[in-house]
């Protein structure tokens, strides 16, 4: 029961937001329009069960003038019956796919706000698989959501019109015990009510571990379908690795628990089956043996006898409604736990950027960035690099240098200000903007010319603009292709990723501009060059790069090198780059 109450809570968290939102009219007129109509086809329903009666009783009459009467009558509630089914289940679907276009926007706001994506990665949260939450559990939730509320709302109004129906016809047809009328008042309605409390106890204790079963092979499939991908877009590195046979190994492992799993969903699911269908079978038999001693002792006649047994099996399928739809729950709950698990990751990836002992990045009135008592740790909060009074000046040039694991890249990432774990504060100037181009930048699917103004709008540049950065850094054979779509980090090499990378920001012309080794690829000639042609193209824009070779010294007006104090690495100014080049060559 407190897990009912919990997933019900849950639900009404996640549901409820739609229904107050910018969209609320629409979707609130649609779910009344959907559930007025369950309403009607409950009503016709109801008359349908007082035409049997008719109906075969004109037949144990042999009445033919109420014969072809009735038929008129059925054809017309049949007809009234399929529009109203058609109509409902389109204006469901019309609401399912504005429900679900409007928690999709959400989720992939929340998401993407502010470099949560990013930082839920670094928390290793619970959310495993955003793209499947997003993609596929919204619209489960949105469809199971629906189906399930307007199949239980359908079950009460049912039970209680067919319950007024089931209690009327127990007066007509006594409970009879060999040859003895027994007057229990409402008896048939007080064996729906126990025959259904009995199937929803065992369908509960058989099926409830379907719950964790399912949750778990949607985690296993989705870790399955998240490594295939990963071997596609690593294929390069695994062949000349020739790494396919430990790869199949590991896709085997992870397939070898979609299939355990399977297996044991297979045998709770034939245990559930097996109940549910021989509880089914049982319950279309079971009324007319309840009602056939008062029929043979003609108490009733054809009519009422079935009549009696419509009524008996639509108040049997109401108080039976969990467990018909077990299974459909079983997975409907495990949607709802897989979302809620996703929004908490995103609330505490949100929170991890507001908590006091997190990293201040602050706008200020200066021209320069501006490190002040800044400790940046690690996500296990061990210290990783410390820094105060520092500062990055207006159109300077500086080398970042330092060990491999020392923090330089963290130290991007900090003043890019998503990176949350550490204290203390970085001065940004007001409206500056930056940009950091890592060792391999991300260009994402389409046509060229928008995955290099990435992240501007593909209109943002002209074509002319383009194919002349693109000229600049030595890509001229890409100049004609700026239309056609591609995967442009599987389609390059990663050194003319890097030059791709260069010409954007060229493009954007930033004021401050973070070089990751974004030319490491690059032979040195080649490096020498873009590195010029920054100079030569972006005259007002600072440069901060980190790079091991000594021939990018002569590009930087300083040198600065992270070197380690203790637990941690600190940022000491060695000398000036020129200098350093200088004394290279003697």
């Amino acid at each position: 029961m407190n897990n009912l109450r919990s997933t019900v809570a849950i639900v009404w968290r996640i549901a409820i937001p739609y229904f107050r939102s910018e969209d609320k009219v629409a979707g609130r007129v649609l779910l009344a329009a959907v559930i007025a109509i369950e309403l009607s086809l409950v009503a016709i329903q109801v008359l349908v069960n007082q035409w049997q009666n008719r109906f075969f009783n004109a037949l144990q009459q042999y009445d033919w003038n109420s014969f072809i009467w009735e038929i008129g009558v059925f054809a017309v509630l049949a007809t009234i019956f399929i529009i109203l089914a058609v109509y409902q289940l389109y204006l469901n679907q019309w609401l399912q796919i504005r429900w679900r276009r409007w928690m999709t926007d959400v989720y992939l706001r929340r998401w993407l706000d502010n470099a949560t994506h990013y930082r839920m990665q670094l928390k290793g949260d619970i959310a495993d698989n955003p793209d499947q939450r997003i993609a596929d559990d919204v619209q489960l939730f949105v469809d199971k959501t629906l189906n399930i509320t307007i199949g239980l709302l359908s079950s009460i109004v049912s039970l209680a019109s067919f319950m007024v129906v089931l209690w009327g016809l127990s007066t007509d047809a006594p409970l009879q015990l060999f040859g003895t009328d027994i007057a229990i008042p409402g008896y048939l309605v007080w064996i729906a009510l126990i025959y259904a409390v009995f199937g929803t106890i065992l369908t509960h204790w058989i099926g409830s571990p379907l719950v964790n079963l399912n949750f778990e092979q949607q985690r296993y499939e989705a870790d399955f379908r998240f490594n295939l991908v990963r071997v596609r877009e690593s294929s390069e590195q695994i062949a000349l690795l020739r790494g396919e046979g430990a790869e199949q190994g590991q896709l085997g492992t992870r397939f070898g628990r979609v299939v355990q799993n399977w297996y044991q969903i297979m045998s709770r699911t034939k245990r559930l089956t097996a109940f549910t269908a021989g509880y089914s079978q049982a319950a279309v038999i079971f009324p007319y043996v309840l009602v056939a001693p008062a029929y043979f002792a003609k108490s009733i006649q054809m009519g009422g006898i079935m009549q009696t047994a419509s009524a008996f099996s639509t108040v049997q399928g109401a108080l039976s409604f969990f467990v018909t739809t077990y299974r459909t729950l079983a997975d409907w709950r495990s949607t709802v736990a897989r979302l809620d698990g996703f929004d908490m990751s995103i609330e505490s990836a949100h929170k991890l950027s507001g908590e006091p002992q997190t990293i201040d990045v602050v706008d200020h009135a200066g021209d320069s960035i501006d490190l002040a008592q800044l400790l940046l740790k690690l996500p296990n909060g061990l210290p990783l690099v410390a820094a105060d009074g520092f500062s990055i000046g207006n159109n300077e040039r500086t080398l970042l240098t330092g060990p491999s694991g020392a923090g330089k890249s963290t130290l991007f990432r900090a003043i890019a200000g998503v990176w949350p774990f550490g204290s203390g504060a970085i001065s940004v100037p007001a409206h500056a903007k930056l940009m950091m181009l890592p060792q391999r930048p991300y260009f994402p699917i389409g046509a060229l010319k928008a995955a290099i103004v990435y992240p501007a709008a593909a209109d943002a540049f002209s074509v002319e603009q383009v194919r002349e950065a693109l000229v600049a850094v030595g890509l001229p054979q890409l100049a004609d292709r700026l239309d056609e779509d591609s995967h442009w980090n599987r389609m390059l090499s990663l050194g003319e990723q890097q030059r791709l990378g260069i010409a954007r920001a060229l493009l954007h012309a930033p004021q401050y501009l973070f070089l990751d080794e974004a030319t490491a690829s690059l032979d040195e000639p080649s490096e020498a060059r873009l590195y010029r042609v920054i100079a030569e193209r972006l005259p007002q824009t600072t440069v901060v790069s980190i790079g091991h070779r000594s021939t990018l010294h002569e590009f930087h007006d300083r040198k600065v090198e992270l070197i380690r104090d203790g637990d941690r690495f600190a940022l000491r100014q060695t000398e000036k780059a020129a200098d350093a080049a200088a004394g290279g060559g003697n």
